[in-house]
């Protein structure tokens, strides 16, 4: 599917991994409109990059079904979803204030994992209603795993198994959807540099660098968006799982 013919939803548009695929995809010719909680960034990159915005809270299905309505009537179709909405929590299951908190995992799970479900679900269901294109493709799915499920660190219990989640969906929800002609892919990002990481003392992005085997530096977002257009524009990808981390292997 050519990026010119591209309609896309993104989710966690407004910052990081999202922000930077909404940009990337806007420049090589695609429709995007971004979904996220902050309103005020979301707008301003919307505007900037000649996108549609709209608030959303992808754990929430009335607040995605509106996101998608309002997609498509800007777009006129939507044939591709990115999720890169996501929240990273820091907790041992037992520490020494006691057991992991409960309400944190939960939340975890449910925006990291239930929300990309969630979206990727509603979004398949306008996504089937296009036409076929010539390999009989009607669109493709992108969910953000992290390499973090595979070898996920201490107090990573919650963001680990909401990452590894998306690694154990991908095979069969792209056989789920084979019969509308959706392809579903996941990338697994190393460490990037994004927002977050940016607010981090400069030894310790520096230290952090120095974990990963080549490249000895963090991931830039614009290779994620590259990576996210790449599936996009590649019909034979489908089902599975790419890592993104400079050869990463978290200790």
């Amino acid at each position: 599917m050519r990026m010119t013919d591209t309609a896309a939803i993104i989710t966690g548009g407004a910052s990081g991994l999202g922000e930077a695929t909404a940009r990337h995809f806007r420049n090589q010719g695609a429709q995007v409109t971004i979904l996220d909680r902050d309103s005020t960034r979301g707008e301003t990159v919307a505007r900037d990059i000649g996108a549609t915005f709209v608030e959303t809270d992808v754990t929430d299905e009335a607040s995605v079904q509106h996101a998608i309505a309002t997609a498509k009537s800007h777009m006129g179709k939507i044939t591709a979803a990115v999720n890169c909405a996501g929240i990273v929590v820091g907790e041992k299951t037992l520490g020494k204030n006691g057991p992991h908190d409960l309400a944190a995992f939960r939340r975890t799970i449910d925006i990291n994992l239930i929300g990309s479900f969630n979206v990727a679900r509603l979004a398949a269901a306008e996504i089937a209603q296009n036409a076929p294109g010539p390999n009989g493709e009607r669109g493709v799915i992108v969910n953000t795993s992290s390499v973090a499920a595979f070898d996920g660190q201490k107090g990573q219990t919650a963001y680990a198994a909401s990452k590894g989640g998306i690694v154990g969906l991908s095979l069969p929800m792209a056989r789920d959807l084979s019969r509308e002609g959706i392809r579903v892919m996941a990338i697994a990002p190393g460490i990037f540099m994004t927002p977050m990481m940016q607010s981090l003392p400069q030894e310790v992005q520096d230290q952090l660098a120095q974990d990963v085997t080549f490249p000895k530096r963090l991931g830039d977002p614009a290779e994620y968006a590259a990576l996210a257009r790449f599936i996009v524009e590649c019909d034979y990808l489908n089902g599975e799982v790419i890592r993104l981390d400079g050869a990463l292997r978290m200790q």
